[in-house]
């Protein structure tokens, strides 16, 4: 199946800008190990009429990921530039790198009545929701702090070091999840992905961040750290 990915610097036809109602930004976070990069790849193989916006980061490629087609891959002085230049819908820093979104991208997506969804940490959203507040946003849960961590060592990818310290700014990352409109808790990687469905076809009322319960098992999950 094809998915199209909205690259930083590509161009737009006329006719898509001309394109009906402005689409719907829907923001996607979670902290490191939640899963949130395995659903929202779920998503789109069944809604490929979203995009995703590739992002822009500072860090080394992964050996399975492309340029270009997971993240644009700059070093720090490019991102330095593109901040300088206001060039970026949002940026942060997670751990030692970079990471940042393409503003002229999304805005002209958007504008062409495209939905757009973004992956990206709690910092950028919180930005995306000061300049794009009526965009969606959704925070993923793990629902355990063991299943976090099984997850981080399941990648094959980090030090040990890089793990502990995943794990303690787990815990910051978590206690954001009120400033999101839904709540996902991964608990069963299928049904995260239906709800992730239901959010993005605008009937996502059981995931809400308000429901009964979830301050409760957020805290808990805040204090297994």
């Amino acid at each position: 199946m094809i998915r199209r990915r909205l690259h930083p610097g590509e161009a737009m036809g006329q006719h898509a800008i001309q394109s009906g109602a402005r689409g719907q930004l829907f923001v996607v976070a979670a902290p490191s190990g939640a899963g949130k990069t395995s659903l929202v790849k779920a998503l789109l193989d069944r809604r490929p009429d979203i995009e995703v916006s590739v992002s822009y980061t500072t860090r080394k490629p992964r050996p399975n990921e492309i340029d270009g087609r997971d993240y644009c891959f700059v070093d720090r002085a490019a991102f330095e530039r593109l901040i300088a230049g206001d060039a970026l819908l949002e940026h942060a820093q997670v751990f030692d790198n970079f990471y940042g979104t393409s503003r002229e991208r999304v805005e002209r997506a958007l504008g062409a009545g495209r939905d757009v969804i973004l992956e990206i940490d709690w910092q950028g959203a919180r930005q995306v929701r000061a300049r794009l507040p009526e965009c969606v946003s959704i925070f993923i849960l793990p629902p355990s702090f063991a299943t976090l961590e099984r997850r981080l060592r399941g990648r094959r990818t980090d030090s040990e070091a890089v793990i502990a310290r995943r794990l303690r700014d787990a815990a910051s990352d978590i206690s954001h999840w009120s400033e999101f409109d839904y709540v996902i808790v991964n608990d069963e990687f299928t049904r995260a992905v239906d709800a992730l469905e239901r959010i993005v076809r605008r009937d996502g009322a059981a995931w809400a961040s308000t429901r009964p319960g979830l301050g409760a098992f957020a805290a808990g999950l805040g204090t297994l750290v």
